[in-house]
């Protein structure tokens, strides 16, 4: 079986050495130094979120090399589907899958062409936002999560989101309710273990 050659990318230094690292592992793939970016038959994105850095490195990449992308990402709003899917985004994956094979299985996939309509892609950014105990986190959410992790209070969030108290408290009741959490520091360790904050 021939090797698919690969180039990664991801949004810090940290993740990046863990994605290379597991890609050299698997026999199925060859990962390429990022100058030969050009040479991959896939190339394979980590991002957390999907923020104007990731779209603006998936579209170099898009507009440097015609290789499928295959993104591994912790959130991905539905909205941004048309864009991913004209940066080449043959897939898109919740990032509990670089532990197994389900990422090498899209690699494979990607590089033998097969194309991915929106359609697709739509259904696997539902599955990604329904990983993590059946919910994702709205921005607003991760926000008002990251401002209660530094240990500010309602009125602090409340001033530094210029949202009223009310909206922060709604929010906070919202995700405690819908995830099922029983405090706010139950939240942050859930975000914290979530990988979000």
């Amino acid at each position: 079986m021939n090797q698919v050659k690969v180039a990664a990318w991801a949004s810090d230094p940290i993740a990046l050495a863990g994605l290379i690292d597991h890609l050299r592992a698997r026999p199925e793939v060859r990962v390429l130094p990022g100058q030969q970016r050009g040479e991959a038959a896939v190339l394979v994105f980590a991002a957390n979120r999907i923020t104007r850095e990731v779209k603006a490195a998936l579209r170099a990449a898009a507009s440097e090399t015609p290789a499928a992308i295959v993104l591994v990402a912790g959130y991905v709003e539905p909205e941004e589907l048309p864009e991913l899917s004209a940066c080449h985004v043959a897939a898109v994956l919740p990032r509990e899958a670089i532990a197994g094979d389900k990422l090498v299985r899209s690699i494979v996939a990607a590089a033998s062409g097969r194309e991915t309509a929106l359609r697709d892609l739509l259904d696997q950014a539902e599955s990604l936002q329904d990983t993590a105990d059946g919910a994702a986190l709205s921005a607003r959410e991760v926000d008002v999560l990251r401002l209660m992790a530094e240990g500010w209070d309602t009125a602090e969030i409340a001033g530094k989101l210029c949202y009223s108290e009310r909206t922060v408290k709604n929010v906070i009741y919202g995700l405690t309710n819908r995830l099922k959490l029983r405090n706010r520091p139950h939240a942050v360790a859930y975000a914290l273990r979530a990988g979000v904050i």
